[in-house]
């Protein structure tokens, strides 16, 4: 058996695993890239390390930190209810406007998951006051952030047609921006009905204090009960005992600002401008703007530590370092140099965009079309395969199923929200994520390969 086909296998094992037995899977994983690692691929802790996703660890604690902070202040609740002046309290309108935020906040250039860092939190705290789908707000946010990727001047387009451009073959930059538009627009549709969007209009307009009495109101996020849910958003301590927090006057109205809301409003700003404008890491940003926020006021930060996603960070960072192993040890190189052997184009195609999306799940998406749109080159060569089109295809199936958990835009979205139940959320997540890596890469062959766009 081929070392390849060994850390697939194993990877299988490892989901299996941690689906029958309760284990985080990020713990597994780690075991798994040690264990095929030095055994099967013959590398050192170096080589295991060098997929340990250290970019992504930052961005995920430095953003749950931040926003761990803003809830405890009341300052997401206050977005809460300027969001619902804004749409005349249409609740259901919401999920819309978080999709078109991301989507020009990625269309103008801000990379992918640090649109998502910025609008997640904001977008599922709305989400739990509100009673919508985390499931629904989460989808919403990534697809709107990948609907707008592919713009001339955004990151990802800007990568995909230089890769285009280098390999000499025939692009076109709007129709791969408008096929990742629609793309996720319709997927982002769907999602809306089924996941209770119909029901939201059926709700018609709500009051800014949410309509229907404090049942709305989350606990701990500075609203007006006395207890608070610290350490573990569930109305308990990190030891599990109830807590009692002490609000202050001002915290009991969320429709008003205090000096710590404006700070908070003032850093989430500094946030976008940073990210956007200047090009700085999101999380680095994010812890330095949640330490100068604990220093001002360490009360209403002190729990915020304990509030940082810490087993999502273990489960992803775990997955990833495998994954890490996978390429270091050219499983990801093998598996699509064998697909593009294949002597039937149209067969080649669709191979490769399941390729796409089932890598893409776990790991880079722009990586991933790097490395596939090269692979296409000998058969998009023979003039069966229209090269635009089958861009195009790639494109969309490696980037929709960032709503996995296992990558950068799932796992934000994953912790950043509050009072759900992490397991059972990640497990939707999985599931909503294998449901779109099943389909839409087939959908995306059909309609942008077969017909031979290009």
């Amino acid at each position: 058996m081929s070392p390849e086909l060994i850390s697939i296998l194993v990877l299988v094992v490892v989901f299996v695993i941690a689906t029958t037995r309760s284990v985080n899977m990020g713990a597994l994983a780690f075991a798994a890239a040690f264990a095929v690692g030095e055994l099967v691929a013959d590398l050192d802790a170096d080589g295991i390390f060098a997929g340990f996703p250290g970019d992504l660890f930052v961005v995920l604690v430095g953003v749950t930190y931040l926003f761990a902070i803003a809830r405890a202040n009341g300052t997401t609740d206050w977005l809460v209810h300027a969001s619902i002046r804004l749409v005349r309290g249409r609740v259901a309108l919401i999920p819309w406007v978080m999709f078109a935020i991301t989507a020009a906040l990625t269309a103008i250039g801000a990379v992918s998951p640090a649109a998502v860092a910025i609008v997640a939190p904001i977008a599922l705290s709305f989400a739990s006051r509100y009673g919508i789908s985390p499931l629904l707000m989460g989808a919403m946010v990534v697809h709107g952030a990948q609907g707008g990727g592919f713009s001339p001047i955004s990151i990802y387009g800007t990568i995909v047609n230089g890769i285009v451009e280098r390999e000499k073959l025939p692009g076109n930059e709007i129709t791969l921006f408008l096929a990742s538009l629609i793309a996720n627009v319709i997927i982002a549709g769907v999602v809306f009905v089924l996941f209770g969007g119909l029901k939201l209009w059926a709700r018609g307009a709500v009051a800014p204090d949410g309509g229907s009495g404090a049942g709305d109101l989350p606990e701990g996020s500075g609203g007006a009960r006395t207890t608070a849910d610290v350490g573990t958003g569930t109305g308990t301590s990190p030891s599990g005992t109830a807590t009692l927090v002490e609000t202050q006057p001002d915290t009991l109205d969320t429709t008003r600002l205090n000096p710590a809301r404006i700070a908070t409003l003032t850093a989430l700003v500094a946030l976008v401008v940073a990210v956007l404008a200047f090009d700085l890491d999101a999380g680095l940003t994010a812890i330095t703007l949640a330490v100068l926020l604990s220093t001002a006021w360490p009360d209403d930060s002190r729990k915020a530590v304990g509030q940082i996603a810490w087993s999502t960070v273990l489960l992803i960072c775990g997955v990833l370092t495998y994954v890490g192993v996978l390429d270091e040890m050219g499983t990801i190189t093998w598996a699509g140099e064998g697909v593009s052997g294949i002597g039937v184009p149209l067969l080649a195609a669709v191979l490769l965009c399941y390729i796409g999306a089932i890598v893409s799940a776990f790991a880079s998406s722009v990586g991933i079309m790097g490395a596939l749109i090269p692979l296409a080159v000998p058969f998009l060569a023979q003039g069966e395969i229209g090269a635009i089109g089958m861009v195009a295809a790639l494109a969309v199936s490696a980037t929709v199923v960032d709503v996995s958990p296992f990558s950068t835009n799932g796992a934000l979205v994953l912790a950043a929200a509050p009072d759900v139940d992490r397991e059972r959320f990640f497990r939707q997540l999985m599931i909503y994520g294998g449901i779109v890596v099943a389909v839409v890469p087939a959908v995306a062959w059909l309609v942008m390969v077969v017909p031979g766009w290009g």
